[in-house]
């Protein structure tokens, strides 16, 4: 049956459900809080190769007709244009408010899909089905939407909870390793952050979790979503507490800009570098004992995850990384924010970071000459 999870958030609070094969049940779900018999169904080229007709059969099992939207694969699809034309063509069928928006994939999807249903007839209810592991344990909960912008991520959007997420972890067998991974820094994440405990288990377990094998990926994914869901019902616009689930981010989306959204980085990837520079900031603010930082970076060897702008490329451009930062959406008049530790789950906001520290730490980090995790 899953199990159950509840996001708090008074008239629209929701359940995310996690387990196995739960696609096939979906529209046992779905039925439990659809307002009406009409569902479309987002997904990309890829995922919906795999699970659209299974969905599509799940949903007319229970009386629910739905229309299927098929996007491209990628980054690159959260942008104006396949905003636009998402729209455009669930408005050729003539939606009504009871009408549900499904999202069936990867972060791109969820996020594309929920920021059209936020605007669609002032409104729309939506669902996500998420087919990453990063979108299960992380942009598919809490209800924030967002396309891109050529003036950074994630810069246009809206907050707006969904209905229903719905993880089956059966899905995440079709994964290629490298997605499982960089979902993984996401699961990191929440550790780093304010649980200690769950690093340990981690540095126990991740071999399994990024195996695949169902009881550790299943814990992994309850542990991390009961996280957010803990942290979004206590700050769900992100004015105080929620702002720690963007450890690592500014690094990581100012990267994700210079190598231009693409294969070449992909976004967990670059939270697992983001992580380590924050570590490494703390470390040069004397903010965190070194020690903790190298832990930080063995563990990421050992799973196979990079720690170091240079796993991706030999040149950077410091100043246009500076710019990013500048743009990001935490910036408050001339300090960059940055989510900062004193250790391993012990992350806090810091609104003050000055620019000239934080230009040296890339300066030195992106000279080939990497930290000595080994000792």
């Amino acid at each position: 049956m899953g199990e159950r999870l509840r996001v708090e958030l008074g008239s629209r609070s929701y359940e995310i459900i996690v387990g196995e094969r739960l696609l096939a049940r979906a529209g046992t779900y779905v039925a439990q809080v659809a307002r009406g018999n009409r569902a479309v169904i987002v997904t990309d080229e890829n995922v919906g190769t795999l699970y659209l007709h299974r969905l599509m059969g799940a949903l007319e099992e229970k009386g629910i007709g739905s229309l299927p939207i098929v996007l491209p694969p990628g980054e690159q699809t959260k942008c104006f244009a396949q905003a636009e034309s998402l729209m455009e063509t669930v408005l050729e069928h003539k939606p009504d408010r009871d009408t549900l928006i499904v999202a069936l994939g990867g972060g791109v999807i969820g996020d594309l899909a929920g920021f059209a249903a936020s605007i669609l007839l002032r409104g729309l209810d939506y669902v996500q089905i998420p087919t990453t592991l990063l979108a299960q344990v992380d942009s598919s909960v809490g209800g924030k939407t967002a396309i891109n912008s050529r003036h950074g991520k994630n810069l246009i959007g809206s907050f707006y909870q969904p209905r229903l997420v719905l993880a089956d972890v059966s899905v995440l067998s079709s994964l290629p390793r490298r997605e499982r991974l960089a979902g993984y820094s996401e699961v990191l994440k929440y550790a780093l952050i304010d649980d200690a405990g769950f690093f340990d288990w981690l540095q126990e377990h991740a071999a399994e979790v990024l195996e695949g094998k169902a009881g550790a990926l299943t814990r992994a994914i309850l542990v991390s979503c009961r996280a957010k869901a803990a942290i979004v019902a206590e700050d769900e616009r992100e004015s105080g507490k929620r702002a720690l689930l963007n450890f690592g981010h500014t690094f990581a989306h100012a990267l994700e800009a210079e190598t231009g959204y693409g294969d070449a980085l992909l976004h967990g990837e670059a939270v697992a570098i983001g992580m380590s520079l924050a570590f490494a900031l703390s470390v040069r603010m004397n903010l965190c004992p070194e020690e903790e930082l190298l832990r930080v970076m063995r563990h990421l060897a050992q799973c196979g995850l990079p720690s170091s702008p240079l796993a991706v490329r030999a040149n950077w451009d410091v100043e246009a990384l500076m710019e990013h930062f500048s743009r990001d959406k935490k910036v408050r008049g001339e300090s960059l924010t940055f989510v900062l530790t004193r250790g391993i789950g012990k992350a806090f906001v810091a609104h003050d970071v000055e620019k000239e520290l934080v230009r040296q730490l890339l300066i030195e980090h992106l000279r080939p000459a990497p930290l000595d995790i080994a000792k």
